[in-house]
């Protein structure tokens, strides 16, 4: 097996577009006697973030279980980060830039996963906002959300590189490309109108692109099974269904087995002129286990069900807060009700605390970051700052405020 395939591409100091991919909107304190490169500190700013925490309470695909062993959105960043690692570094790209996108391609996911955003994209709808897609609010998270603390205690903005973004935003994992190849040109990426527009723009960004899918494969056919959702016989089933697709035999299905084949697939068959891609064999065992997801887990009654329970929750929330844009005084009249809901409208107050302006309340002095919602100039303020504050709950903290608000 040919490896360091790409290494004269990969993006590291010798990479003609290096100052492009590390620029960010604005300059970056220095710590005295730092050792890190530009994305080494993406990397760690993403970790320290509060959304890299709460994916431990998030859903992968099965939501709220109590079972330690069923995988969270924690575990699932964990495991694209390993996969992308192994793949970049047998290529030769630059796997700090590939661990970094690998971490914070997530943050931005909905409670409850792709349910939860099926439910926020349908609130947006109805009043009018855009849709909501987890890539684009993983984007804004990172550049508009998250915040880090300085020496002095002051919130900035994460402000990462411009390589680290685009990985970000161009991760979309559903889509069915056998080979990626990166594009070229250097975009907005607030340009980006769904997810999947575009190609990631480095060969580290497809690397990711490409583990997204490789990671969740095998690993929701194992929670299916430890749940009781899936048999054991209907997976043996896909074995010999893909064992009768070509000279690779699959002993078991099972994350290790799925992880390892693709892995070596990927590094054999990627090239330079097509992109980080498989062989046909492959792409097409890949799509028959996606097809076989979708059918026996993602689109079952259950999910079903639980897409209701989903749906009455954000709604609720949401209605219930977006009530308070009656008031002239929208914080004055929600710190009377604080007692009442402690857990929703502290953390709520908060949010607009850190992230908006209002007419005759002044921003604590320690929030140097953006202002992202401007109740005084922007109409729809409220509505943004609701969907944002209700998209960066975990699924526990969500159930939390929800039980608040229908207790007595």
């Amino acid at each position: 097996m040919k490896t360091q395939k790409f290494k004269e591409y990969a993006m590291d100091e010798n990479h003609p577009q290096y100052s492009i991919a590390i620029s960010r909107k604005q300059n970056l304190y220095q710590r005295r006697h730092d050792l890190r490169s530009e994305f080494g500190r993406d990397y760690t700013r993403i970790i320290f973030s509060q959304a890299y925490r709460r994916l431990k309470h998030k859903t992968q695909v099965f939501f709220a279980v109590e079972d330690d062993h069923v995988c969270t959105r924690s575990e699932h960043v964990n495991l694209v980060e390993s996969v992308s690692h192994t793949i970049a570094s047998e290529l030769g790209l630059n796997t700090e830039l590939t661990k970094a996108i690998a971490v914070g391609h997530d943050l931005g996911h909905a409670p409850f996963g792709h349910g939860g955003e099926m439910i926020l994209t349908t609130i947006a709808k109805e009043h009018h906002l855009d849709k909501f897609w987890h890539e684009k609010n993983s984007l804004h998270f990172v550049d508009d959300i998250e915040l880090l603390e300085d020496n002095n205690h002051y919130q900035h903005n994460l402000n990462l590189t411009y390589a680290l973004r685009d990985g970000i935003i161009s991760h979309c994992g559903e889509m069915n490309q056998k080979f990626i190849q990166k594009r070229d040109e250097v975009i907005d990426l607030n340009d980006y109108q769904y997810a999947g527009q575009y190609n990631p723009w480095t060969y580290e960004g497809c690397v990711v692109k490409m583990s997204d899918k490789i990671a969740y494969l095998a690993r929701d056919i194992e929670d299916a099974l430890r749940l009781h959702v899936l048999k054991q016989e209907k997976v043996d089933e896909l074995k010999e269904l893909l064992n009768t697709m070509g000279d690779y035999q699959f002993h078991a299905i099972n994350n290790g087995a799925i992880v390892n084949y693709f892995i070596h697939d990927v590094i054999e068959n990627s090239d330079v002129n097509k992109g980080i891609g498989l062989s046909e064999e492959a792409f097409e065992k890949m799509k028959v286990i996606m097809k076989f997801n979708y059918e026996n887990i993602y689109l079952i009654k259950r999910v079903q069900i639980h897409e209701k329970y989903v749906s009455l929750i954000l709604h609720s929330l949401f209605d219930f807060l977006y009530a308070y844009g009656a008031s002239d005084d929208i914080l004055s009249t929600l710190e009377k009700d604080k007692d009442q809901y402690p857990k929703l409208i502290h953390h709520y107050i908060t949010w607009l605390e850190k992230y908006a302006i209002f007419e005759n309340h002044e921003r604590k002095k320690e929030y140097t970051n953006k202002v992202v919602y401007d109740f005084i100039c922007d109409s729809q303020a409220l509505e943004k700052s609701i969907i944002d504050y209700l998209a960066g709950m975990s699924d526990a903290f969500i159930i939390q405020v929800f039980n608040e608000l229908i207790s007595f």
